[in-house]
Order: C-alpha cells, then structure tokens, then sequence
C-alpha cells in the first residue's frame, strides 16, 4: 500500500475522531476514488504514491470546476462547501508552480524538445509535462506552450 494512501486514511481517523465533517467526507470521498482506480479495469493492483498523486489532482479539479460553475449560478453556499473541500485536497498535492516558473520550465522543455510551431505541440506538451510532473493543471501548460510556440 503506498505511503500517501495510509495518511489518507490515518488522517481520516483523525478527522472523523476530530468531529471535522468536511474533512472526513473529502477524506472519505478521496480515499473512494483511489479504491475505484485500483478496481478499475481488467485486475486490481496496487497505486503508487504518483497515481495516488494523480487520482487527488483529478478530484482536486472536479472541485475546482464545481466552486466555479456554483459561483457562476449565484449559489455561494455550495461554492463554498466546494472550496473547503478543495482545500484539504491540497493539502495533499505538491505546490502549484507560479507562472513564472511554469513559462521558465515549458520554455527550457519546448527547446529541449526541438518543437518549432504550432504543428509540433504534441511534442512541445510531452517534453513540458514531463519537466512540470503534476505541478500545474494542463490546461495552464497547454497555454504556456501555445505562447512559446506562437512567439
């Protein structure tokens, strides 16, 4: 069992021991999710602390998104609810790259890849996903590496 999956749960038992509700639910529903990916497709396996990592940045983004869509709706309670939610995953996340850092990193990848122009980008984006390793959203990446390349 990986490492980041037993402070999962061991944070759950103190969340749940703590009386924190939105801590044990996020808790509970992260911990879910990882279970789901394990079971998911043809034999269970085990996930590393990274598809760990992974799992907790999707459902991360899922919160992210709903925070926003709710804002947009005038629904300010379940914006919030989102939001507290988001908060204890990232307590489990690495630190988000600022954009400086991240416009460094996709432009030393993009040069290092050889990627010249927009026909290129798949290229571009291999090379600069592999240098960010989980540190920033794609979508922020893919629109780093559309600037390099258009500049």
């Amino acid at each position: 069992m990986s490492t980041l999956k037993e402070q999962l749960q061991s944070d759950l038992t103190a969340a749940m021991r703590a009386r924190d509700q939105v801590g044990a639910s996020t808790l509970r529903m992260a911990l879910t999710a990882v279970t789901t990916e394990e079971v998911s497709g043809t034999e269970h396996r085990e996930l590393t602390d990274d598809d760990v990592l992974k799992v907790l940045t999707k459902e991360a983004k899922k919160r992210r998104e709903a925070a926003t869509a709710y804002t947009g709706a005038g629904r300010a309670e379940l914006a919030a609810q989102e939001e507290a939610e988001l908060a204890v995953l990232e307590g489990y996340l690495p630190k988000q790259l600022t954009d400086e850092e991240l416009d460094d990193i996709v432009r030393e990848a993009v040069a290092s890849s050889g990627a010249s122009g927009m026909p290129q980008m798949g290229l571009a984006m291999k090379a600069a996903n592999a240098a960010v390793a989980g540190r920033a959203e794609g979508g922020r990446v893919a629109a780093v590496v559309r600037t390099v390349l258009a500049g």
